[in-house]
């Protein structure tokens, strides 16, 4: 029997690494439920909604650097739109598979369901080009070179893609041939000339470090990225967003760069230097600590994606992972490790009676993780409180600090967890983010899955309460939940469930979930403004941090 046309897109998103698929079932899109279901090697995880399930994939690609989400025309689609556009903000490669009406239905601009009676049905295709590298209308002549076309620009961009699928033609025979794309290489000129300005501004430097980012983990170039810096001797220090992309436990790490908010002794290190190799790293508001960085153009080279900077001269198509593997060995500089050690959160404080404070909170998380873990932090004070915790090796630190979502944690660590299931998963987050997002909770029980979450209750939304002109304004309060008691009411039995307010409480469930051999849910109460030292230095340079003069 002749391949089809969602057959072969399903075929070739297994081959790049895709064995999930997140998503909610629509009638336009059953025959593409349908063969997703059906696909001996790929599985259907249906999600609670469609946001969730696009938060999802994105969680997924973090761990398999490819992910997909399964949405129905219209009203699906556009529900997921703000998880598209946050992959897309975070360099993810999502793929987004959207099951819509019949040919005959789109030829006679029917007044269909899921539409705006207009008989226009490209025009969510249309919304969606903005967040998206690249999009295709599926067809039996296209269906194969636009799949590897797609599979090529999602790769290349490391973004989303939009792929639509009418439903009487996803089970169509496809009809013609393509050969899968290989990735570009880089130009050999444009290479050597960069490969050159680099080895000689390292070579003439008195003192030079690197700043590498989360583009590393997104390529899967975190060892060529370690082989270079071990090779040069080089220094380290990381951004917000880029946190654990190279291991915190590697001898070259000096602890977090955060421009003029913490850490001086790195920030006057990483400022001082002749030349900062930044690898995949961005200058956003969350990386420059609210614009407090203060990095010199003139002595900054850029190793992105697809290009190198030294200076002010750009070397087009020079890829990372050339550049990386000729400038390995090739630097003949020498470079001092300086005598900075990477921060900590502080010693453990507080116990018995004691309320659980910031200063209490964050050390006893630090304290808590294991090598390999998985720790997904939502945006707003739970994630900054954990900057700048040094991880134990192995670990990996998520958050979305670009896009900054909040909500997405919970769903992206269902997603994480589906995609890595023999590690240990740790979620911690905001209840004003949980709320968001929360019914995606009972995916884990659903799923066999064991993590560990955290849901940090500060009554209200910390984070905004901390940077708005009145900590005490009403748009900053929620709805009070009962949180120990929503794993059950979500179906996940068994769970290790407990609500702790005190120093000695936490210390109890602490030692209780990391002796358990099971999932744990905790919320931990604070006091409604109690924020970590990082939070409480953006409250103090609020102006700077909005760029507002």
């Amino acid at each position: 029997m002749a391949e089809t046309v969602i057959g072969y897109v399903l075929r070739r998103l297994n081959e790049i690494g895709i064995d999930d698929i997140f998503g909610v079932a629509g009638d336009y899109a059953f025959p593409v439920n349908d063969a997703i279901v059906e696909h001996p090697t790929i599985n259907w995880i249906g999600c609670c909604n469609e946001l969730n399930a696009g938060y999802a994939a994105d969680g997924y690609a973090r761990m398999r650097r490819v992910g997909a989400v399964c949405t129905t025309f219209g009203v699906g689609e556009l529900a997921a739109m703000s998880a598209i556009a946050g992959s897309y903000a975070e360099n993810l490669a999502v793929f987004h598979l959207v099951g819509a009406p019949n040919l005959a239905t789109q030829e006679g601009r029917a007044l269909v369901h899921h539409t705006l009676g207009t008989g226009d049905f490209d025009l969510f295709r249309r919304m969606a080009e903005p967040i998206v590298c690249a999009s295709a209308v599926m067809t039996p002549q296209n269906a194969v070179s636009q799949t590897e076309r797609l599979i090529a620009e999602a790769l290349y961009h490391r973004r989303p893609v939009y792929l639509a699928f009418p439903s009487d033609v996803a089970g169509m025979p496809v009809l013609g041939e393509a050969p899968p794309l290989n990735p570009p290489s880089s130009d050999p000129e444009s290479l050597a000339a960069a490969t050159d300005a680099v080895a000689a501004a390292l070579d003439n430097s008195g003192q030079a470090c690197v700043l590498p980012g989360m583009l590393l983990r997104r390529l899967g170039l975190q060892g060529a990225a370690t082989a270079f810096i071990d090779a040069c001797g080089l220094p380290f220090a990381t951004m917000f967003a880029d946190k654990s992309v190279l291991g915190e436990d590697h001898p070259g790490y000096i602890g977090m760069y955060a421009g003029r908010l913490m850490e001086e002794r790195v920030r006057e290190f990483v400022e001082s230097c002749d030349v900062v190799v930044m690898i995949g790293a961005l200058l956003t508001d969350g990386n420059t600590a609210g614009n407090t960085v203060r990095l010199d153009p003139a002595k900054t080279i850029t190793i992105g994606h697809h290009r190198t900077t030294v200076a002010a001269k750009i070397y087009r198509n020079v890829e990372m992972i050339d550049i990386l593997a000729r400038l390995t060995g090739r630097i003949t500089n020498s470079f001092q490790q300086p005598a900075i050690a990477p921060g900590t959160l502080g010693p453990i404080v507080g116990g018995g009676e004691d309320p659980i404070t910031a200063d209490a909170l964050y050390p006893r998380w630090a304290n808590f993780l294991r090598p390999d873990d998985l720790i997904i932090t939502d945006t707003g004070t739970s994630s900054l409180g954990l900057a700048f915790a040094q991880l134990p090796k192995g670990a990996q630190f998520h958050n979305q600090t670009l896009w900054a979502s909040i909500g997405w944690a919970t769903p992206a660590a269902f997603g994480a967890a589906i995609g890595a299931r023999d590690r240990r998963l740790i979620l911690i987050t905001g209840e004003g983010s949980h709320q968001m997002t929360v019914q995606e909770t009972g995916q884990f029980g659903r799923h066999g899955l064991r993590p560990i979450i955290f849901v940090l209750n500060n009554s209200g939304y910390l984070s905004e309460r901390m940077l708005c002109k009145d900590m005490a304004l009403a748009y900053n309060d929620i709805a009070a939940w009962n949180y120990a008691e929503l794993p059950h009411a979500l179906g996940c039995q068994g769970w290790f469930t407990a609500s702790v307010s005190t120093c000695g409480e936490l210390d109890d469930v602490l030692k209780t979930a990391e002796q358990a051999d099971g999932a744990a849910y905790i919320e931990v109460i604070t006091d409604a403004y109690e924020a970590p030292p990082l939070y409480r230095k953006l409250h103090e340079n609020v102006e700077s941090f909005y760029n507002v003069q």
